[in-house]
C-alpha cells in the first residue's frame, strides 16, 4: 500500500510558501501535521507562522489548518523549527520551537492538537551553553523529538555565533527533559565546526534527528556541509552526555538538507524494531541554477530500512522521484507510516509547491 495527498499548497491562503514540515501520532492514533507558513518572501527570517492539520482517520482525510503557533504571539518575528513529542503515557502533545532563532518557548495540548497552551519560555536552557559557546542563533530540530523507554524526552539542537550568514559556524547538541516536557536541561556539545572526523573536515553540523537503539542508547544523525557528503553519526548513552561520534555514514547520501528517522513500533522477524531514515537520496547538481547557494538538487526522497540499528540499511525505496527536500516520519498504531515532506517547485529548488504525505506500509517497503 502506497498513496500520497497535498495538504498545504504554495500561494495559497495567504502565504507565498509553506516549509519545515512535521509530524506526530499521538496515544490516541491522531495524526497532527505541521508546516511553517511563511507570507513575504519564504525565507527563514520570514514573519512564520505554524499551522497545523489533524486527522482522526489514520491520515486518510484532514481537518481543516488551524494556526497553532502566529509571529504575533510574544512580538512581531518568525516562529521557526517546530518540534512535537507526544507523551505515549499520559497522552500530552509537547510542542518546543524557536522564535527569531533567538529565543525558545515550549506548549503543550492535551486533547491531541485541539488547543494548545500559551508559550512559555525556556531560553535559559540555551543560555546555559555561552559559557562554552557564545551562540547568536539558536534552533530547534527540526522535525520530530523523541520519548525514550524511561520517559527522557531528547531534542536535538544546533548553535551558531551567526558570524558567517546568519546560521554558520554552527554547533550540535541536545537538551533533555525528564520531568514529562515541564521543564528542559542542555546536553553535552557533540560536535563542531572544524573538527576532524575520520580524516575529514566536519563543516557546519547542523539539523539533527534522533533515535533510541535496541541497547537503550541514542544515536543523532547529523546534517553537515562536509565535503565528503556523508550523514555523520554520534551515539550516547543517555541523549545527553558522553557523546562518541562514530563517524559519516557511507551508505547515506548528505545533499546539504534535513533528513528524518524513526524506530518502527512493530516487531519484525527476528524479533527487534526496524529504523526506517529518509532524506533526498542524491549528490548531483543539475537542477541547480547559477548563483544558488545550494550545493546538490534536493530530489529522489528515498527509504532506508535497517533491521541491525542502523549499522548498514537494506532497503531503498524512492518516495518521490522529483524535487523534494525537508521530511519528518511518524507511525500509525496500525504500524503504516507517514512521511510528510516538501515537493515540486514553483520558482526554485527551495520553493516548493505542496507540503505532500505519503502513506505506505512495510508490505510496500519490502517489496
Amino acid at each position: 500500500m502506497f498513496k500520497s495527498f497535498d495538504i498545504f499548497e504554495a500561494r495559497k491562503e495567504g502565504y507565498k510558501t509553506y516549509k519545515v514540515p512535521g509530524i506526530t501520532v499521538s496515544k490516541n492514533n491522531v495524526v497532527l501535521a505541521t508546516s511553517e507558513a511563511r507570507p513575504g518572501d519564504g525565507k527563514d527570517w520570514d514573519f512564520n507562522d505554524v499551522m497545523i492539520r489533524r486527522s482522526f482517520d489514520e491520515g486518510e482525510t484532514f481537518e481543516k489548518r488551524q494556526m497553532v503557533a502566529s509571529h504575533k504571539d510574544i512580538v512581531p518575528g518568525p516562529i521557526s523549527n517546530f518540534v512535537m513529542i507526544p507523551d505515549l503515557k499520559n497522552g500530552r502533545i509537547i510542542a518546543v520551537y524557536c522564535w527569531n532563532y533567538s529565543r525558545v518557548f515550549r506548549i503543550f495540548s492535551d486533547d491531541d492538537g485541539e488547543t494548545f497552551t500559551k508559550p512559555k519560555e525556556i531560553t535559559e536552557t540555551f543560555n546555559k551553553f555561552q559559557n562554552e559557546y557564545n551562540w547568536k542563533v539558536c534552533a530547534t530540530g527540526p522535525g520530530h523529538g523523541i520519548q525514550l523507554t524511561n520517559g527522557r524526552m531528547i531534542i536535538p539542537v544546533w548553535l551558531s555565533d551567526g558570524s558567517e550568514s546568519g546560521h554558520r559556524p554552527s554547533i550540535i547538541s541536545s537538551i533533555y527533559s525528564d520531568d514529562n516536557g515541564l521543564s528542559w536541561q542542555r546536553g553535552e556539545i557533540v560536535c563542531q565546526h572544524n573538527d576532524i572526523i575520520d580524516e575529514n573536515l566536519l563543516i557546519n553540523p547542523s539539523e539533527t534527528i534522533p533515535v533510541q537503539l535496541s541497547d537503550g542508547s541514542v544515536m543523532l544523525n547529523i546534517r553537515s556541509e562536509s565535503l565528503i557528503d556523508r550523514r555523520l553519526i554520534a551515539i550516547s548513552p543517555n541523549g545527553a552526555t558522553n557523546w562518541e561520534i562514530i563517524g559519516f555514514d557511507k551508505a547515506l547520501l548528505e545533499p546539504v538538507c534535513m533528513a528524518s528517522i524513526i524506530k518502527s513500533n512493530q516487531l519484525n522477524d527476528k524479533k527487534s524494531n526496524d529504523i526506517l531514515f529518509i532524506n533526498p537520496d542524491n549528490i548531483e547538481n543539475n537542477m541547480i541554477p547559477p548563483g544558488n547557494n545550494l550545493r546538490h538538487d534536493r530530489k529522489r526522497l528515498t527509504a532506508k530500512l535497517s533491521f541491525d540499528d542502523a549499522k548498514t540499511w537494506y532497503i531503498n525505496k524512492i518516495i518521490e522521484k522529483g524535487p523534494s527536500g525537508y521530511s519528518d516520519i511518524a507511525q500509525l498504531a496500525s504500524g503504516d507510516f507517514l512521511c510528510i515532506y516538501e515537493c515540486e517547485i514553483i520558482e526554485k529548488m527551495t520553493d516548493a509547491k505542496y507540503i505532500r504525505i505519503s502513506k505506505f506500509n512495510n508490505t510496500w517497503l519490502k517489496s
